[in-house]
């Protein structure tokens, strides 16, 4: 996830990252160029066409669909990072979960040998959702120091909160917690799996690919007639103007795509492992 300050405009401005949208649509925008200059010379030049035609009209066309693109984009939007926002709620709730069980726990535990496993395996929960929704391998040195045998042919978030859940039978039958205590540690317990379900979901299910093409296809056929209407009033500046307003459109679709799966490798993806981290050195000093 990129760091920055939102106060520092002229960094927004001038700075290319490597996820920035100009770079992804340069090819694209230079063909639009192409496009939008080879229409107006037809116009102007070969087809010499007077500003009586009828073709100047087609920008009356462009803005009324103009509105309701525009509509269409903004939801667009909004859906994609409610998406993403709704993933970044999970993990602090996974966050806040692990340091309630720690805390609990650290009272509820005397015995060093229950408090190193509890130390190990609930950050261990956190470094495997992470992987798991990144569709990344688990390493085996997440287990180093505890005694999991992961099948790797399994659901890995599953085995481990099944490994929590079991330790913490163990202690309530042999007497260590109570059962109040059992019953007051298993809300933190049951919502690693809970936390783990809505991730998944959102990970899982993508917008519909019908909605998703439909809005490409508007984006491109919208743009593609732009410079039809617009060259009898612009003449061969109408040229940067498509190219730019091709930018801003295609921008929004591509910033949807990006943010609308929060659990990837890309630049504004959520930073899962950093989150993980965080877990481990919290769980650590509590416990």
């Amino acid at each position: 996830m990129i760091q920055y300050n939102p106060k520092d405009w002229i960094i927004f401005i001038f700075r290319f990252h490597e996820s920035d949208t100009f770079r992804k649509l340069t090819p694209m925008m230079l063909l639009i160029g192409l496009y939008a200059g080879g229409v107006a010379y037809l116009e102007l030049e070969y087809w010499k066409l007077a500003d009586s035609s009828h073709v100047k009209n087609l920008s009356l066309i462009h803005t009324t669909v103009g509105f309701v693109l525009s509509l269409l984009l903004a939801y667009r939007t909004n859906t994609a990072y409610d998406r993403w926002w709704e993933g970044r709620k999970f993990w602090g709730s996974l966050v806040n979960n692990s340091r309630n069980l720690a805390i609990k726990l650290s009272a509820y535990l005397s015995d060093e040998n229950d408090l190193d496993f509890f130390r190990k395996i609930i950050p261990t929960y956190a470094s495997v959702l992470s992987k798991h929704l990144m569709n990344e391998e688990v390493s085996k040195m997440l287990f180093e120091g505890l005694d999991l045998e992961i099948d790797h042919h399994e659901h890995h978030p599953n085995q481990i909160a099944q490994k929590i859940f079991q330790k913490a039978n163990e202690l309530y039958r042999a007497g260590t917690i109570s059962g109040d205590q059992f019953f007051i540690i298993n809300e933190e317990l049951k919502s690693f799996t809970d936390i783990c379900g809505a991730c998944e979901r959102i990970k899982n299910t993508p917008i519909p690919y019908s909605y998703s093409a439909f809005i490409k296809k508007f984006i491109f056929f919208y743009v593609m007639t732009l410079p039809f209407g617009f060259v009898f009033n612009l003449g061969y500046y109408v040229v940067p103007v498509v190219v730019f307003i091709f930018y801003v459109l295609a921008s929004l679709e591509l910033i949807a795509e990006e943010i609308e799966d929060p659990f990837g490798s890309d630049m504004n993806d959520l930073p899962t492992p950093k989150i993980a981290a965080n877990i481990k050195k919290h769980v650590e000093e509590l416990l």
